[in-house]
């Protein structure tokens, strides 16, 4: 209300689930964007720099070169310095007088973006939930399209022990009368709750495996959405799950039409194909090969062992491996041990990061323990030769480090 709420100014797909939110939200960014649109695109957590949580992407831009960067379009530092400065009185004041106590960073950099976009005049406007999504600090946008993408245990001490708890937290970025939702597939309870609320707002509810499908050919992947069939498309996003993911963006940008924006059948199979999401199933190099990937929870991990084992031939895995505290640690280390003929544990440099020997308590093998990421990068390199295949996970953080650490 201080700022004057520019998010009502927005044209916004809001995404919000458990795993393949930033995907997904990537996925509909480019698509847009190669339909000639200017997107603000606002995603979370980030790897090296948090400016890359805000970014414009620009249309017709097919040069991917080192100038534009991975992350093409994050706010640059002065626009970032100047309107931290004209936003700090208006926080203070707001911290003085609330009697919520005061705002977080994710909540101001989130008004912030708003703020940003409303003055880029983007004209449209991609957001990832941070946290669940009924209180999250997005939702206070009003959406043309929500996107849901799989649901499953997380955060649990905030959002709740059952999947119908947290489904009901993320499924509150439904919220107002005629909403189209687009649903990934989920597990029945989800499904549920994301049915019964759509029914609620009298939203028109779509998903995945029903009006929305995928699969592969020996040609490449299709994706059968809303209004077109996609057939022969080439994804730059590795394994089963983004091809999901980008089926997911297809009935949001496709959900547009309702809205009289019809999207091209070319300029979506532009988008899918020129997608860039750094440090999510990432082939970092070859020889030996370093692959890359976020897997922050249970979910993830287990999509993570799959694609690993469909999509890559090595001769001896190495597994580096770093978990932030608060995740389920545990199942993260079950589910990865079984891949690995080398691990070794290490932690990024954040607060949040579990030391080395409580992640150990989860194996029962010879371990490497390291005290930075760079050792680990050090250690992994030395116990790998050509045929190999490097895997570093369980946190973006750890992925950030050791990614920018090889450059």
């Amino acid at each position: 209300m201080l700022l004057g709420n520019p998010q009502d100014s927005l044209r916004v797909i809001h995404v919000a689930g458990t795993k393949g939110k930033g995907s997904t939200c990537a996925f509909t960014a480019y698509i847009l964007r190669e339909s000639g649109f200017r997107v603000g695109l606002y995603t979370s957590p980030h790897l090296n720099d948090f400016r890359e949580r805000i970014r414009i992407l620009q249309p017709f831009i097919y040069n991917r070169s080192k100038e534009i960067g991975d992350f093409e379009g994050m706010i640059s530092k002065g626009a970032l310095l100047s309107l931290v400065a004209e936003l700090k009185p208006v926080i203070n004041k707001y911290n003085r007088d609330s009697k919520y106590g005061p705002l977080s960073f994710f909540e101001v950099y989130t008004a912030l973006a708003f703020l940003y976009f409303k003055r880029k005049q983007v004209d449209f406007a991609v957001l990832e939930t941070g946290l669940g999504g009924r209180l999250d600090a997005t939702n206070a946008a009003k959406s043309l399209v929500c996107g849901i993408t799989p649901i499953s245990l997380e955060h649990v001490q905030k959002l709740g022990r059952t999947l119908k708890k947290i489904a009901a937290e993320k499924a509150g970025i439904i919220k107002h009368s005629g909403v189209i939702v687009v649903s990934a597939l989920q597990a029945r309870p989800a499904q549920k709750v994301i049915y019964d609320r759509s029914k609620k707002f009298q939203a028109r509810l779509y998903a995945v495996g029903k009006e929305i499908k995928y699969a592969r050919s020996k040609k490449g992947a299709i994706i059968t959405g809303l209004r077109n069939n996609y057939k022969n498309l080439r994804l730059n996003l590795l394994g089963e799950h983004q091809l999901a993911n980008a089926a997911l963006a297809v009935g949001l940008v496709e959900a547009l039409s309702f809205y009289g924006f019809n999207l091209k059948a070319a300029a979506i199979r532009r988008g899918i194909y020129h997608t860039v999401w750094p440090g999510r199933c990432e082939l970092l190099q070859r020889n030996p090969l370093i692959i890359l990937d976020g897997a922050q929870n249970l979910a993830s991990a287990e999509v993570l062992k799959k694609a690993i084992r469909d999509k890559f031939t090595y001769r001896k895995l190495i597994l580096v491996l770093g978990i932030s505290s608060d995740k389920d640690i545990r199942g993260i280390c079950k589910t990865l041990e079984p891949l690995a003929d080398e691990i070794i544990l290490t932690s990024a440099a954040t607060a949040r990061a579990a030391a080395p020997q409580k992640l150990a308590r989860y194996f029962n093998r010879k371990l490497y323990l390291t005290q930075s990421v760079k050792e680990a990068q050090l250690l992994a390199g030395s116990l790998s030769s050509k045929r190999d295949l490097i895997l570093v996970t369980g946190s973006l953080f750890v992925v950030g480090e050791f990614r920018n650490a090889g450059r």
